[in-house]
């Protein structure tokens, strides 16, 4: 099922797109300001933001910049103007398509099946992005910056797959299974070797993440976003 984030501050805006997406098949997550939509993303593993440019806290311009710069997922604008330099803002902080209120429910499907249409055929489904660091999973390679990295391939698998997910524990049994696979005959200590090496290489690269332990547990990429 594909999870989608609707952020709005008016709860008839919001009760609307869900009962009309989730007729879709869709998953809906709702958030009333932006500070809610950071934190439902960090948690959820959405597809696609909705998002009202017109918030308490913080607006949807600030959020499209956020989401911009921590997921790789298309964003739609939605605003009651329909002014040419409200539109440009919005494609400046980066959504992909804008809708003007009052929509109808159907319009705002189309965009969206059409959006994850164009994100599923994207080359870019293969990089993740948090901050100033894009890993691509067809070169293999890490961008920090200006600087490109080459990692051995349990470090790069392991650091792409805490990216793709951040915020989210996992323990090293379920490492262990999604990067060296059912069949891997080692112990746990291999999770521990790995992480350590790449908190070495990245923590006097970047500060915008960094693999934390979780006690008894296993480890989570956390993400920084001052």
């Amino acid at each position: 099922m594909t999870n989608i984030l609707i952020a709005d501050d008016d709860i008839h805006v919001l009760n609307l797109i869900d009962i009309h997406l989730t007729e879709q098949g869709y998953k809906v997550f709702k958030a009333y300001n932006g500070i809610e939509a950071l934190e439902i993303l960090n948690k959820e593993l959405c597809s696609l933001a909705v998002v009202d440019v017109m918030m308490p806290f913080m607006d949807g311009y600030t959020l499209t910049k956020e989401i911009r710069n921590l997921f790789n997922i298309p964003v739609i604008l939605l605003t009651a103007k329909n002014q040419i330099e409200d539109k440009e803002r919005g494609f400046h902080a980066g959504t992909d398509d804008y809708l003007v209120k009052p929509f109808e429910p159907k319009e705002l499907s189309f965009r969206i099946k059409a959006l994850l249409r164009r994100y599923d055929n994207n080359p870019d489904e293969y990089i993740v992005r948090i901050g100033n660091t894009i890993i691509n999973k067809k070169s293999y390679e890490v961008k920090v910056g200006k600087r490109t990295i080459l990692l051995p391939l349990k470090e790069f698998e392991l650091l792409y797959f805490l990216m793709s997910k951040p915020m989210q524990v996992f323990s090293r049994d379920h490492l262990i299974d999604q990067i060296w696979g059912l069949d891997y005959e080692g112990d746990e200590r291999t999770v521990d070797v790995h992480i350590k090496r790449l908190r070495e290489r990245f923590s006097k690269l970047t500060d915008h993440f960094q693999i934390k332990t979780v006690r008894g547990v296993g480890y989570s990429l956390e993400v920084n976003r001052e």
